[in-house]
C-alpha cells in the first residue's frame, strides 16, 4: 500500500503556502486577471497578485458582508452590513461609486454579463453609441469643496479615468449586477451603477398544480443565502430559508404547507426581461446613470458655490456690523445705510462713521474685504463655467436623447420609459440652464455692486484722513445708492444658492410674466413660474422630475420578474434555534448544455443547465448525515412542467464518516471541488484537510417527482438512493493541515485558494499535465 502511495502522482501541485495577517472569511478570483482579493476578520480587503503581491489594503470602515467581481475584472463589488453596496477600482481600490439600494446587510452579490452579441435584422452586430461624445467635450467632474484633500468629497482626481471608464457602458457588455440582503430583498443594477428593480421574496408567490387544482405558494421569515443569475440573464436561481405557507383566496389568509417546518429553499425567477430588452434597457441605462452622475456634479458645484460665497459675506458682515454698535454707543438713531447716504449727499461726517472708516475699517480692511469678496465671485463663475454650466448642457443634451427614445412606445413603454414624464424632465433640464445664465448676470450685477461701493469707501477714507485720492478708481454714485438700498443687508446670491424649507419667490413684473405667457403659446415651455424659481429650487424641481421619470422603469421592470417554480430542499432550524454559526456551503453554476447543441446551431445561442450543489445539514433529516447534494436542471424543469415532465435530477452523496465537508465550489465542465478535513490517527485532536475534485455529471442522478415536493422535502425522496464517495477514486490531495472556508476557485485559471489553521494561505494548481500523469501512473 505504501509503494502506491508513494508511486502515486499527487494531484493538485502547490504553488505557495504564505502566511496572512488575519482570519479570512471571503475570497474571490478576479474572473480575467491573476488576481485574488480577500476579505479579513477586521473588514479589511487585500488584492494579491497571483505570486502573492500585495497590490492594496483598503478598509471601508464598515462590516463587509459580501464580495464579487465585475465580469471584466476592472471593479469589485463590495457588500456591508448596511445595506451600502460599493464599487472598488482594481488598478488601486480607490471608491468608485457607491449605493444604498439596501436597508440591511447584503449577504450575496452576482455579477453577470450577457454572453450573446447584439445583432440587428440582417446578422450584424449591433453596438450602442453614446453620441454624447460628438458633441461635449468630456463631462465635468465635481468641484472640491475649499479645504479637502483629493479623494475627501468621493470623487475621483483630476487625472484618473477609472470613474468615466466604469460609467461608459457603451464600451461594455450588457451586464446586470445582483444583490441580495437579510431581510428577502433582491436588488439588480445595469452595469453596477443604475438600479433597474428589486424585488422581495415575502412578495413573490407561486402558483404549482396538484391534482388537477391549482394552489398557491409563498415564503415567510425569509433569508437569502444566494443568488445566481444565467448566463442569458433570462433565470435567476435564489436559494433562500424559510416557511412555506399556502396562499388562500385572500392574500392574507395563509397556513403551512405540508411539511409544516422551517427549511432550506431553491426559487427560479423569470429574469428575461433583461434578456428580451437588452438593447432598450442599455440605453436607458447608458443615459440615466450618467444623468445621474451629472447631477451629482451640478449638486456639488452649487454646495461649494454657496459655502464659499457664504463664507466672504461672513467677512462683509463680521466687519461692518461694528458700525450699528458704534451708532448705538453715540446715541444716533439712524442705521448704518442712512450714515452712509449723508456722506454720500455731502453731509458732515458723524463721528461714528469717522471713527468707523478711519480707525475700525481703514483702507487695508477695505482692500482685505474687497478681495475676498471679488475672488469668491470669480470661484463662483469659474465654478459655473467649468463645472455646473456644462453639466447642466450635458444634462439637457441626455434628456433629450431619452425623450427621443421614449417616443417610440413599441419598444420603450414596455421597459417603462413614460414620454409624459420624461417630457416633464426634459423641460426641468433646460429651465436649469435659464436659472444659471440668470444667475451668472446678478453674480456679475453684485460683484460690480461691490467693487464700486468699496472705490468709494477708500475715496471717503482718503479724504477724512486729507491724504491724496487721484490715484483711486471713480466710483457711480447711483450705483452707490442702489446698493445700500438692495444689497448692503440683502444676499440675492445666497438666496439663488441656498436650498431651504421655507418658499422664496422672486419677483417678477408683470409684464415679463405677461411675455413669458405670449412664448407658451409658441411652443415653448409649459411652466410659465419658473422665473419665480432660485437656481437651487430649480435643482430641486429637476431631481424631483428626474426621480419621477427613472422610477417609472424600475417599477415596471421589477412587476415583470416573477416566480416561475420552487423547490423545498431540506428542513433547518428554527431562526430561535438555530446555533449563529451555522453555514451551509452552497454552490450554483450554470453550464453549457451538449444535449441541446443541434438547437444551439440553429439559434446561434449556447443553451445551459444549471447545477445547485449544497451540504445537506445533520441537523435536517435523522436519517441523512454527512452527505452534499446535487440538483440540476432546475431552470429545464420550469419549462418542461409545462409540457408534462420533469428533467429534474438530484443525487445524495454520502462523504466517509472520518471525513467533514468544509466547502464546496463547482467548477468547469460540471465538475465540483470539495474542501474536507479528517481526523487523524496521531491524536484525537489532530486534523489533516484535503481537496479533491470529481465531476459532478458523472454522478447517478435520479429524476425527483414534482408531485409531492410540497407535501415532502426533495432530499427525503433521496435517501434511499446514496451515492458514496470513494475519495482514494478521485483526484484529491492531503493538506497537513485543518482547512477552513472559504475555498476559492478560479475557473479561468485553473488555481484553488486554501486557507488552513495557523492562517496560511495555500494556493494550488488544479489542472496538471496529462502526459505527466499517464506516465507517472
Amino acid at each position: 500500500m505504501e509503494t502506491e502511495e508513494s508511486c502515486r502522482v499527487v494531484p493538485f501541485q502547490l504553488q505557495f503556502d504564505k502566511p496572512l495577517p488575519s482570519h479570512v472569511t471571503m475570497a474571490e478570483w478576479n474572473p480575467e486577471k491573476d488576481l485574488l482579493a480577500l476579505v479579513t476578520h477586521d473588514s479589511k480587503i487585500l488584492l494579491h497578485r497571483f505570486n502573492w503581491q500585495r497590490l492594496w489594503t483598503i478598509s471601508p470602515g464598515k462590516s463587509i458582508t459580501s464580495l464579487c467581481w465585475r465580469p471584466d475584472g476592472k471593479a469589485i463589488a463590495v457588500g456591508l452590513d448596511d445595506g451600502t453596496l460599493s464599487l472598488h477600482d482594481v488598478e488601486n481600490g480607490k471608491l468608485l461609486r457607491s449605493l444604498k439600494s439596501h436597508c440591511s446587510a447584503i449577504i450575496c452579490l452576482n455579477w453577470e454579463e450577457d454572453n450573446h452579441l447584439v445583432r440587428d435584422d440582417c446578422g450584424h452586430t449591433s453596438k450602442y453609441e453614446d453620441r454624447t461624445s460628438r458633441f461635449f467635450p468630456p463631462a465635468p467632474k465635481a468641484p472640491r469643496m475649499p479645504g479637502l484633500v483629493s479623494g475627501d468629497n468621493g470623487f475621483m482626481d483630476d487625472g484618473e479615468e477609472s470613474f468615466q471608464e466604469l460609467s461608459n457602458s457603451s464600451l461594455q457588455r450588457f451586464n446586470i449586477l445582483c444583490s441580495g440582503d437579510k431581510d428577502g430583498n433582491i436588488c439588480f443594477s445595469i452595469f453596477g451603477i443604475f438600479p433597474i428593480s428589486k424585488i422581495n421574496i415575502y412578495d413573490l408567490t407561486f402558483p404549482l398544480s396538484r391534482e388537477g387544482a391549482e394552489t398557491t405558494y409563498k415564503l415567510l421569515n425569509a433569508s437569502i443565502h444566494k443568488v445566481a443569475l444565467s448566463k442569458d440573464l433570462c433565470r435567476l436561481i435564489v436559494m433562500c430559508s424559510g416557511d412555506l405557507v399556502v396562499v388562500g383566496d385572500e392574500l392574507k389568509d395563509v397556513h403551512l404547507a405540508g411539511h409544516n417546518e422551517h427549511g432550506l429553499h431553491c426559487l427560479a425567477l423569470n429574469t428575461s426581461i433583461f434578456c428580451d430588452r437588452k438593447n432598450e434597457l442599455h440605453q436607458v441605462a447608458q443615459q440615466a446613470s450618467s444623468i445621474e452622475d451629472l447631477t451629482e456634479v451640478v449638486r456639488t458645484s452649487l454646495s461649494v458655490m454657496c459655502r464659499q460665497w457664504s463664507d466672504a459675506m461672513h467677512t462683509f458682515q463680521e466687519k461692518f456690523s461694528s458700525l450699528c454698535t458704534l451708532i448705538i454707543d453715540h446715541g444716533i438713531d439712524s442705521s448704518p445705510q442712512e450714515e452712509f447716504l449723508s456722506l454720500l449727499g455731502g453731509a458732515r461726517t458723524s463721528p461714528p462713521v469717522h471713527q468707523f472708516l478711519v480707525n475700525t475699517l481703514s483702507e487695508v480692511g477695505v482692500k482685505r474685504i474687497s478681495k475676498v469678496i471679488c475672488g469668491a465671485g470669480k470661484e463662483l463663475q469659474s465654478i459655473v463655467l467649468d463645472h455646473l454650466q456644462p453639466a447642466a448642457e450635458v444634462i439637457g443634451f441626455r434628456m433629450g436623447e431619452l425623450r427621443g427614445l421614449s417616443r417610440w412606445r413599441a419598444r420603450y413603454n414596455g421597459i417603462g420609459l413614460d414620454e409624459s414624464l420624461v417630457n416633464n424632465a426634459t423641460e426641468k433640464a433646460g429651465m436649469l440652464l435659464v436659472q444659471v445664465e440668470r444667475f451668472m448676470r446678478i453674480l456679475s450685477s453684485v460683484l460690480q455692486q461691490y467693487a464700486n461701493f468699496f472705490n468709494w469707501l477708500l475715496k471717503c477714507i482718503k479724504l477724512l484722513m486729507s491724504e491724496p485720492s487721484d490715484q483711486l478708481l471713480p466710483y457711480n454714485s447711483e450705483l452707490i445708492v442702489i446698493f445700500l438700498k438692495f444689497l448692503y443687508e440683502q444676499d440675492p446670491v445666497k438666496q439663488l444658492l441656498e436650498i431651504s424649507d421655507a418658499d422664496y419667490d422672486i419677483e417678477i413684473d408683470v409684464e415679463t410674466m405677461q411675455r413669458i405667457r405670449e412664448l407658451v403659446q409658441f411652443g415653448g415651455c409649459s411652466d410659465t413660474e419658473y422665473l419665480r424659481r432660485t437656481l437651487a429650487k430649480e435643482f430641486q424641481q429637476m431631481e424631483i422630475s428626474f426621480r419621477e421619470a427613472f422610477e417609472m422603469p424600475f417599477v415596471t421592470v421589477s412587476r415583470k420578474i416573477l416566480c416561475e417554480d420552487f423547490l423545498p430542499l431540506c428542513p433547518l432550524p428554527s431562526l430561535s434555534k438555530a446555533p449563529s454559526s451555522m453555514r451551509i456551503p452552497t454552490s450554483v453554476s450554470y453550464y453549457e448544455d451538449s444535449s441541446k447543441a443541434s438547437l444551439s446551431h440553429y439559434t446561434c445561442q449556447k443553451q445551459y443547465i444549471d447545477y445547485v450543489s449544497l451540504q445537506v445539514p445533520d441537523e435536517s433529516f435523522s436519517d441523512i448525515a454527512n452527505c452534499i447534494c446535487i440538483v440540476r436542471g432546475f431552470m429545464h424543469d420550469s419549462h418542461c412542467l409545462k409540457n408534462g415532465y420533469s428533467s429534474l435530477e438530484a443525487v445524495l452523496l454520502y462523504i466517509p464518516a472520518d471525513y467533514q465537508c468544509v466547502d464546496l465550489s463547482l467548477y468547469k465542465d460540471s465538475q465540483i471541488v470539495m474542501l474536507l478535513n479528517r481526523a487523524t490517527k496521531r491524536s484525537e485532536s489532530a486534523v489533516d484537510g484535503c481537496m479533491m475534485i470529481m465531476h459532478a455529471s458523472d454522478l447517478p442522478y435520479v429524476s425527483i417527482s414534482r408531485s409531492a415536493c410540497t407535501d415532502n422535502w426533495t432530499l427525503q425522496e433521496l435517501k434511499d438512493s446514496v451515492a458514496h464517495l470513494n475519495i482514494g477514486d478521485e483526484k484529491a490531495r492531503t493538506i497537513p493541515h485543518s482547512v477552513a472556508a472559504p475555498l476559492a476557485v478560479s475557473a479561468s485559471r485553473g488555481v484553488a485558494c486554501v486557507f488552513a489553521a495557523r492562517k496560511r494561505a495555500l494556493v494550488y494548481i488544479l489542472e496538471e499535465d496529462e502526459d505527466e500523469v499517464s506516465d507517472a501512473e
